[in-house]
């Protein structure tokens, strides 16, 4: 006799139809590109109707902004879990950028975040983005690091968006092929050139 599964309940069915969605939208956001991707190339890959995709979704920049979101809540969880143990702060200022060339080694992910994003969202929108999923922790960072030297708060906020700028540039060189441990290096160079008076 054959069990019968438990019934869901509509948040679970609608919650797996956006998980869906975005999953398939993602994938062709990678292969093709954001300007390449059509809705109904989307609903076909998630097996679903437009009007499921428009139930959730205003519309494919919004379906793009979800993914982009997701993305930048993924890499802030993969840097928080790698770098988060108590660590001193320029410990945990190297451990969270090699957590960060982790979490942007995930296929797709540099050009999702790096190149789509900017180009579809604009630079306003994914700096807020950016500042709403860990933004603020490289600033808490670095200030902690340069300890007791105290700066001014829009200093360090522009040491902290410079510092993130390198690890984005970082990034896009690795993911074109270049080599990891030459950039890491660096990386580490300028946070220690940074923290040290």
């Amino acid at each position: 006799m054959q069990q019968k599964e438990p019934r869901r309940s509509n948040r679970e069915r609608s919650n797996a139809t956006r998980s869906s969605i975005l999953n398939a939208a993602r994938a062709l956001f990678v292969s093709r590109g954001y300007a390449d991707t059509a809705t109904p190339d989307i609903v076909a890959a998630a097996g679903l109707t437009r009007g499921a995709l428009y139930h959730h979704f205003e519309d494919k920049k919004a379906l793009f902004r979800a993914v982009i979101e997701r993305e930048a809540l993924d890499v802030a969880a993969t840097i928080e879990q790698l770098a988060g143990a108590p660590l001193a702060p320029r410990e945990a200022l190297l451990a969270g950028a090699a957590a960060y060339f982790d979490a942007m080694a995930m296929p797709g992910r540099v050009r999702l975040l790096l190149l789509d994003g900017p180009a579809v969202l604009g630079v306003t929108e994914m700096a807020a983005l950016d500042a709403a999923h860990g933004g603020r922790t490289l600033e808490e960072g670095l200030a902690a690091a340069m300890a007791p030297h105290r700066l001014e708060e829009k200093t360090v906020k522009a040491m902290a968006f410079l510092l993130s700028a390198a690890f984005d540039r970082a990034a896009l060189e690795i993911d074109a092929g270049a080599a990891r441990t030459d950039y890491a290096y660096a990386i580490d160079r300028l946070i220690d050139r940074l923290i040290t008076p």
